[in-house]
């Protein structure tokens, strides 16, 4: 199948993926937040949530991505190796898993003690459960994309994000309450695996033929690229939760879900940037392995390209809609979020600039310099927030969270650059127009909100991003249609 129509079938399908689990994580997160749960309550799930996320690093390292960079190399060089790669790889995750999953709910009252937060005992107790699962679903999906099945990826994500929504809602409304709300999380895991492990094995793993020896250090191979992986996979995970896990230690459980409601809609703004980066990652690997170098630097400057056009808009646009969409939505007593999420605007750009860079390293055989990277950057912010927290509180953790990750994303860059012939130029005469056209039309924006109010204004301002949008492809003349429809289309 040709490249562009790949790229098509893999982003559509990721795309709708994740605007459904966008959907059902807003839906959940509204109610949860409005009608079920007490700003303590939601803030307490997501402590708990932050912790388990930390935790099941070591219930898989870094050998989902590790595996998927072999399946992408094997399938092309030597096929019959391709389910030695699978099964080895299956055999050690379970065994991480289960182990992590076992000494987090058998130590759970340990942790609770330890983060002073009592109520984190029962919660943590589902740790078992939440591990295994957890751990299988990014398996599945890292799998399915090192087979260019992202649609397949796209179907497991779905499932768990919808089955998340309808247990956890249907478990606190029979009164099982934020411990009720974890299990529906679990339970929305588990019936995302059972699906996944079907379509792996009938729909792919029986479609290449075995070869009756696996190839000598196979395993080595892949466990030895599994420890940078690693290295950037518990480093991103640090660098997403310890502010979280830092807030709920420094200050409260409330504070926590102030800064858990802007990390979710800004996480919300990212879908389309994730749903690329997911999508091209493999292609770069492919390109250049079969020395088409200048064909892999072509896609990531096309995406650079889109997502500055998207993005730098979004910037603008998410600062004037904090306080009426937190507001309306989410409800007075989460005003504390506003600034936090006016913050988290910059930290939307560099995310998605990221997204359609950093995992392709891991394609191009850079994961160790990015491994580096990502570990230097997450323990400065952790030092950040630890002295920011106290000071300038939530919106000091979200202002740790833009410096360090616009870093590590302008290295990522960098790194990428030294592998493919890219070329920046009309990525920076795109930034300056749409850049341009964004600021000017804020600014007459800003002067109006005066003279509107309530959900007036957030229509008015959601409607501003589409017209900033349109108007900065109109005027700058920096996009070309036909190039981003054969890319997006």
């Amino acid at each position: 199948m040709p490249i562009v129509d790949r790229i098509s079938r893999g982003l559509k399908a990721t795309l709708g993926a994740n605007i459904v689990n966008v959907v059902a994580n807003g839906l959940l997160i509204v109610v949860l937040a409005r009608s079920l749960l007490t700003p303590d309550e939601y803030g307490l799930l997501f402590l708990a949530l932050s912790v388990l996320g930390v935790v099941t690093i070591f219930g898989t390292l870094g050998l989902p991505s590790s595996v998927a960079r072999y399946i992408t190399e094997y399938a092309e060089k030597e096929p019959a190796q391709v389910p030695h790669v699978v099964t080895s790889s299956l055999g050690i995750l379970l065994a991480l898993s289960v182990v992590t999953g076992t000494l987090v709910s058998l130590g759970s009252p340990w942790i609770a003690e330890l983060l002073d937060e009592p109520g984190l005992a029962s919660l943590l107790a589902l740790g078992f459960g939440f591990v295994l699962f957890q751990a299988l679903r990014t398996y599945l999906a890292k799998v399915f994309q090192g087979f260019n099945r992202v649609d397949y990826s796209a179907l497991v994500n779905t499932l768990s994000a919808v089955g998340r929504v309808v247990f956890a809602v249907g478990f606190v409304l029979l009164g099982f309450g934020v411990v009720g709300a974890l299990a529906g999380y679990v339970v929305g895991l588990f019936v995302a695996v059972a699906v996944g492990i079907g379509l792996l094995y009938y729909n792919v793993y029986r479609t290449f033929d075995r070869a009756e020896q696996r190839e000598d250090g196979l395993v080595r191979r892949i466990v030895e690229y599994s420890v940078p992986l690693t290295a950037t996979r518990g480093a991103g995970v640090l660098d997403k939760r310890v502010d979280t896990i830092l807030i709920g230690v420094l200050m409260n459980p409330a504070a926590v879900a102030f800064y858990t409601i802007g990390k979710q809609v800004s996480s919300v703004c990212i879908v389309p940037a994730r749903a690329l980066g997911f999508t091209i990652s493999p292609m770069y690997g492919e390109q250049q392995a079969t020395d088409q170098d200048r064909q892999a630097a072509r896609l990531y400057e096309q995406s650079l390209e889109h997502v500055l056009l998207l993005y730098v808009p979004a910037v603008v646009g998410l600062v004037l809609v904090a306080d009426p969409m937190v507001r309306h939505v989410f409800g007075a007593e989460y005003l504390g979020a506003v600034p936090v999420l006016q913050v988290l605007s910059l930290y939307v750009l560099v995310s998605a600039i990221n997204r359609i860079t950093s995992d392709g390293l891991d394609f191009l055989g850079r994961a160790r310099d990015r491994a580096i990277v990502k570990s230097a950057t997450a323990i400065s912010n952790f030092v950040l927030n630890l002295l920011l927290i106290p000071a300038l509180g939530v919106v000091g953790a979200a202002g740790a969270t833009v410096v360090t990750y616009s870093v590590y994303t302008l290295v990522n860059i960098y790194i990428i650059s030294r592998e493919l012939p890219l070329q920046f130029e009309q990525a920076v005469r795109t930034t300056i127009g749409v850049g341009a056209v964004s600021l000017l039309m804020g600014a007459g924006v800003y002067l109006l909100l005066p003279f509107v109010s309530g959900p007036v204004r957030l229509i008015g301002v959601v409607l501003f991003g589409v017209l900033v949008w349109s108007a900065g492809v109109s005027l700058s003349g920096l996009l070309n249609v036909r190039q981003a429809m054969r890319l997006l289309s």
